[in-house]
């Protein structure tokens, strides 16, 4: 019962991995691809935690 209004951590993960997929994509149509790069590290390493829940 008190489980009940706890957030579920891989939805919030889920949440983050788009965000920065989707940051990632206006870095690359901006052209700036270091940016790119690091945003796309960032969201596989997100996504190496939803995997590992």
């Amino acid at each position: 019962m008190f489980g009940l209004f706890k957030k579920d951590p891989a939805k919030a993960l889920e949440k983050k991995h788009t965000k920065l997929l989707e940051e990632a994509m206006q870095l690359q149509r901006k052209g700036d691809i270091k940016g790119y790069a690091k945003k796309m590290e960032e969201a596989d390493n997100v996504e190496k935690e939803i995997a590992n829940l």
